[in-house]
């Protein structure tokens, strides 16, 4: 059975960060698509359908789908979702995704330096009424396919830290990464802007990949 996995990166980063995990599922045969988008350029309305079309479109002929993506990869995911439906989608790893939106937003959005870095998908992560994850949260009642969500619980930046809930990965609080309707939920010991390299995280992708559930 020919399955496909299509990984997304999250925000003001490229596809390069994924390379670890990519190399890792395609040495497990599968058809891996480490796709890259324009993160800090456009909305995630734009981005969503941009990404997530280009990267549908090399796996026609799989006959299961799955997704791993990084941080606001997962939001990314989402959006698209709760427009057009994936044909033969099964499982989606999420790392670190701010599903529930970051306080950090909320705090430095009004910032001319943070709104340049990150964007107008960034702007749009915080954790109020106008957030991107809200708007999902409105019209989603749980996913429908296997959801395996791996957050962090180590930051190497106090600053940041301190404006997000105990514990977090230093960009996301591990309270935020959980979703309604996923099958699974593990808090590891590594940082937000890593963890997509490090060699527990990528085992523990695997293992939800091919099991349905985590190690």
């Amino acid at each position: 059975m020919k399955q496909a996995v299509i990984i997304l990166h999250g925000l003001a980063r490229t596809s390069r960060a994924m390379n670890a995990m990519a190399k890792a599922i395609k040495n497990q045969g599968y058809h891996c698509i480490n796709q890259g988008y324009p993160s800090t350029k456009m909305s995630v309305e734009v981005l969503a359908p941009l990404a997530i079309d280009a990267a549908l479109k090399q796996c026609s002929d799989a006959e299961r789908i799955h997704f791993v993506t990084h941080s606001m990869g997962g939001i990314l995911l989402r959006q698209y979702l709760s427009q057009t439906p994936i044909d033969k989608l099964t499982r989606v790893v999420m790392l670190g995704p701010p599903n529930q939106g970051c306080e950090i937003v909320d705090r430095l959005k009004s910032w001319p330096l943070f709104r340049w870095y990150n964007g107008p998908a960034g702007l749009q992560l915080g954790t109020d009424e106008l957030s991107i994850v809200k708007r999902l949260a409105a019209i989603e009642e749980g996913v429908n396919y296997e959801l395996g969500v791996i957050a962090g619980s180590r930051s190497y930046n106090p600053l940041l830290s301190s404006m997000l809930p105990s514990p977090s990965d230093g960009k996301v609080s591990v309270a935020s990464t959980e979703l309604i309707g996923m099958k699974a939920h593990i808090c590891l010991p590594v940082s937000h802007t890593f963890m997509m390299s490090n060699k527990q995280v990528i085992a523990q992708t695997l293992y939800f990949l091919q099991q349905g559930r985590f190690d």
